[in-house]
């Protein structure tokens, strides 16, 4: 019970409540363990000499009714990455079906060396895009916590491309970069309008083309436009109300699906949820957030510690979330006793934001 102690006096530096400090501890070190949002699953591995039945009980419970403050949990997962400001911000949808059932997530994402890390988001309770409102709102969130001034700018793929959210962005004063369909309307040099496809039709393959002046969007929005063709067909056409290296500006966007690839199928198996409340799911949602952020710094530590080969694509051959996550994981296991108290304490560091 002491690494769960170590757990607990991290998370209580937080003012949260102690009882619920207690099993957020337990629910957390459950997850990392059992790799699995399944609550018959985490309810086995769970900490404690109850029966799993009373386990399960205490996780339904804890979903039910705990008090979520994003703005408290937005500030404690940027203290453990310890980013600072100005951010960029991705916002991207993750949806999947139980059953009949649609499971939707909108969520905001702060980007740093490749990997996103969430901040704010929405269960949804529908199938389909967001709307205007459900955008601004966690925007909104975002600005009241951290300030207008903490954006860089805010990436967004071709669901977000559409003008009445650039148009508030724009009154909003958040600078951004936005992935528009081929079939937008935009105007040519002639002030002719024209599809977005049709401007970038005669480029070169994967070479980027910025148009020289602001091209008018939608109804009357003067914005930057830069794009290029891709193998297949396909056009990456983006929009901003700045100039400069739009196409690396929004290659950050990719943080996002990492991020969601991880809390799946290469993580934390989100999609094995039946929780489909929109508060539960949020709820759920938050505790993966601490403990993707946990995995993350762990394999980002380790990696310090002992780099490991990086392929020659660039990339690691492990990724620091998977090499983090490992860790954690035999780290958390009842077998490994004693042997492991000090560095199971130097992760739990990570935790405390120290």
């Amino acid at each position: 019970m002491l690494k769960l102690d170590c757990i607990e006096n991290a998370l209580i530096r937080t003012g949260w409540n102690k009882a619920r400090v207690r099993l957020l501890a337990r629910f957390l070190s459950a997850l990392i363990v059992c790799r699995s949002v399944c609550l018959y699953r985490l309810a086995n591995v769970l900490p404690g000499e109850a029966k799993a039945s009373s386990h399960y009980r205490r996780l339904q419970r804890f979903l039910a009714d705990f008090s979520l403050d994003l703005a408290a949990w937005a500030g404690l997962i940027v203290r453990i990455v310890g980013q600072q400001p100005p951010f960029v911000l991705a916002m991207d949808r993750t949806n999947w079906q139980l059953g009949r059932t649609e499971l939707n997530l909108l969520v905001l994402a702060l980007v740093y060396k490749g990997v996103a890390f969430p901040l704010f988001w929405k269960a949804l309770g529908k199938a389909g895009n967001s709307s205007l409102a459900e955008r601004q709102e966690l925007l909104e969130r975002y600005v009241t916590v951290f300030g207008k001034e903490s954006i860089c700018y805010l990436c967004a793929d071709r669901e977000f491309g559409g003008q009445a959210f650039a148009s508030w962005l724009l009154e909003a004063g958040i600078p951004f970069v936005l992935r528009v369909r081929g079939n937008t309307r935009l105007c040519n040099a002639k002030g002719q309008l024209k599809t977005a496809r049709g401007l970038f039709w005669h480029g070169k393959v994967q070479a980027e083309r910025q148009l020289g002046k602001r091209r008018v969007f939608g109804k009357g929005l003067p914005l930057f436009v830069s794009g290029m063709r891709v193998t297949g067909g396909d056009f990456v056409i983006l929009i901003s109300d700045t100039e400069a290296g739009l196409l690396s500006r929004y290659a950050k966007r990719w943080g996002i699906e990492t991020l969601f690839g991880c809390l799946k199928r290469r993580g934390f198996n989100l999609e094995a949820t039946h929780v489909t409340d929109s508060e539960r799911l949020s709820r759920l949602f938050a505790v993966l957030a601490l403990a993707f952020c946990w995995a993350y710094v762990s394999g980002a530590w380790l990696y310090e510690q002992k780099p490991w080969k990086v392929k020659k694509h660039g990339r690691l051959m492990v990724s620091l979330f998977r090499r983090g996550l490992d860790w954690l994981q035999r780290l958390l296991m009842p077998l490994c006793g004693n042997k492991t108290q000090q560095q199971f304490e130097r992760a739990v560091e990570f935790l405390s934001c120290t």
